[in-house]
């Protein structure tokens, strides 16, 4: 590494590596430089000047965005003539831009409004008639209020280089510059909100929350998104029992504020006219609704009578609720209930990857692995629409560190763009030279490479001589925690074996059982028609699987509840309740009250999350993480298993949904958000 570079900024000796700007140097040492149009990650524009500081032996004031710092460098930032100079770039700026604090969705939290409250003058003296142009909307996500505008080219930047998508452009010059979408009037784009708040005033603004509230009337809690497996932290700003807005920008969670337009705005099917808030119970062949203690005493005695008459249950879980439910109802499965059919939609063939593993250590990667490897292999995946996240982090190394990146896949992507060397179908065997020239590789795959190819290609990546990384793509938000806690029938939570046979979804499906019960899935869709002769349902909606069933008890969804998730490259967060739905109780809640009812309680233990987690910190291999992470909003990741998983791989148990980015399953088809911009109707 090379030496430190020493410089004085206001009094204070500073260090820092070589090529540090001044203005990230200072901001290390605690030291705010104000600027608009820089951005830490982003390209270079030294475009509004706010951050112009004094340095010794230069002849005219410097931009600390643009000035890398030197040895015996001494840089002033708060000079009479510096602060002189940012009063007179504020009163430029504020020559066309309205007055409008009051009724601006940015009030609050504008970067103009602290920077006139800071050095501003109390009056201005431009007397000219300001440049009005009305407002325009780019799409049911995005407004552009042009006189707002400071054209600090951010939103701009963080569309090409930080979403790979250059669906925002600059038009006209001077005055009547503006900032344009890349269709005619509208955009065509992710709609994923980054330009949105990567704004500093209130030029762009969004559909969801303009003029609902202030930032200071919201209560803010961060959680994990509850769509994709990818595992962002959103942040849910929240009144009156009500989400009015999700974005990150914080930074906290492994995502940073990076979120598609899922994790920032299609929050919104938790209050679709069609939430259940009653429980339903079939009387009379019609679902009629019902108090609490009416469906959970139904539930509870036919689950009774069917233990004593020695009948059958199967129990389909879900890759949305929690690791704490996930792990307390195979518990309920096979220790209330004696049975060992239970399953759930697996996406991605975990299973296996952890098996070709055995007795290799550090070979699952992160997140953060995506951004700080020096190569990454994409076997499949159209990451960009179906693994946002991933594709991001792997386009912001490629941007900072100059990763290679290879892409072998059905068909274009958008890694095509950047990628060294891009490979249509499947023989990643041709790339083993350049692969092996690499200092380190991370491979990330999807469904279509599944049992024996996955050993294959673990025995391909091992050859290749190079340290090398492995992450198996799953869909939902706990796709992977659902297999970790053993909601399988050949394996019990911490993937071991269970030495007893079993049904798998499909199967429960078309038997004659006499039970089944569905928490969280959505098994009979497509047509499908039950065979079970009773059937309880727990879900948000009247889905295809619940309009069958006899009993619907409404459960919460992801921002109602507390407790643990999984993404797919194995790392655990946890949820924090943001809002209350009336009428839906979390699942974990429901389990434990059938639980109580049928006098099962003190088998089962507490159903509280934090009880559950702990027994689960206890019992399941590789989640004895360190509890303070997940408490602080950090993420640990699980290391499941160093051993065989002797069970038979079946081809048939794992396939992908395919979602876009306008698409999450059940979920989705709720969102009102996802439905009406233009790119999910013509993705469809």
């Amino acid at each position: 590494m090379a030496d430190l570079v020493k410089l004085t900024i206001d009094g204070r000796e500073v260090q820092a590596a070589p090529g540090t700007l001044v203005i990230d140097a200072a901001k290390r040492a605690g030291i705010e430089i104000p600027a608009f149009c820089y951005y830490e990650g982003l390209s270079l524009a030294a475009a509004c000047r706010m951050c112009l500081v004094e340095v010794e032996k230069m002849p005219k004031l410097m931009t600390a965005c643009t000035l890398p710092v030197a040895e015996g460098m001494v840089v002033r930032t708060e000079t009479a003539q510096v602060a002189q100079a940012r009063k007179y770039t504020l009163e430029f700026l504020l020559t066309n831009h309205p007055l409008d604090c009051p009724v601006c969705d940015k009030g609050g939290e504008c970067e103009l409004q602290d920077m006139v409250f800071r050095y501003g003058a109390g009056e201005s003296r431009f007397t000219e008639e300001k440049v009005h142009v009305p407002e325009k909307q780019y799409s049911p996500v995005v407004y552009f209020d042009a006189p707002r505008c400071i054209l600090c080219f951010r939103c701009v930047r963080v569309c090409s280089e930080g979403m790979g998508v250059n669906a925002l452009g600059v038009v006209n010059r001077g005055v009547v510059s503006e900032i344009a979408p890349n269709v005619g009037d509208h955009l065509e784009c992710d709609e994923c909100g980054a330009c949105i708040d990567i704004c500093p005033v209130g030029a762009l603004t969004s559909g969801a929350y303009r003029y609902k509230t202030r930032p200071w009337e919201m209560t803010h809690v961060g959680t994990i998104c509850t769509h994709c497996g990818d595992g962002c932290k959103t942040t849910l700003g929240t009144r009156n029992d009500r989400i009015i807005r999700g974005n990150n920008r914080d930074h906290s969670g492994i995502n940073g504020e990076f979120l598609c337009i899922k994790g920032r705005y299609a929050f919104d099917f938790y209050e679709h006219p069609e939430r259940l808030q009653a429980p339903l119970v079939r009387t009379n062949g019609k679902l009629e609704e019902v108090s609490w203690s009416q469906a959970l005493d139904a539930v509870a005695q036919k689950f009774k009578q069917t233990l004593e008459g020695q009948g059958t249950f199967g129990v389909i879980g879900s890759n949305h609720t929690t690791n704490e439910e996930n792990f307390y109802l195979q518990k309920f499965a096979r220790e209330v209930l004696g049975t060992n059919h239970i399953d759930h939609h697996r996406t991605g063939d975990v299973v296996t990857l952890l098996d070709a593993l055995s007795g290799k250590t550090a070979k699952l990667a992160t997140v953060a692995d995506l951004y700080q490897t020096k190569a990454v292999l994409v076997l499949g995946a159209d990451l960009a629409l179906e693994h946002p996240l991933l594709s991001f982090q792997i386009r912001a190394n490629v941007r900072h560190h100059q990763a290679h990146v290879y892409a072998v896949t059905p068909g274009p992507v958008r890694e095509d763009k950047y990628a060294t060397v891009k490979v249509r179908g499947r023989d990643y065997e041709s790339l083993r030279e350049k692969l092996s020239a690499e200092p380190a590789l991370v491979i990330v795959f999807d469904d279509s490479y599944q049992g024996e190819e996955i050993r294959k290609l673990v025995e391909f990546g091992e050859s290749l001589g190079i340290p090398v990384k492995y992450i198996c793509l799953v869909d939902y938000a706990n796709s992977r925690g659902a297999i970790d806690m053993g909601v399988a029938p050949e394996l019990l939570p911490g993937y071991k074996p269970s030495v007893r046979e079993g049904m798998h979804v499909s199967e429960m499906i078309a038997a004659d059982l006499d039970v089944l019960w569905v928490v969280g899935a959505n098994p009979l869709k497509a047509g499908a028609q039950r065979k079970a002769g009773f059937l309880v349902v727990q879900d948000m909606f009247l889905t295809d699987t619940a309009r069958q069933a006899d009993v619907v008890l409404p459960a919460a969804c992801a921002y109602e509840k507390n407790g643990t998730v999984t993404n797919t490259t194995g790392e655990v967060q946890r949820l924090a309740r943001a809002i209350n739905t009336m009428g839906a109780k979390p699942d974990l809640e429901i389990i434990g009250f059938i639980a109580r009812e049928m006098g099962a309680a003190a088998v089962m233990g507490p159903w509280l999350p934090d009880k559950v987690f702990a027994e689960i910190r206890a019992s399941v291999r590789g989640y004895d993480i360190p509890a303070p992470v997940l408490a602080t909003g950090g993420a640990a990741q699980t290391m499941p298993v160093n051993g065989r998983i002797p069970v038979p791989h079946r081809a048939d148990l794992v396939k992908s949904d395919r979602n876009g980015l306008f698409a999450s399953g059940t979920l989705g088809r709720y969102s009102n958000v996802l439905h009406s911009v233009l790119e999910s109707r013509k993705s469809r």
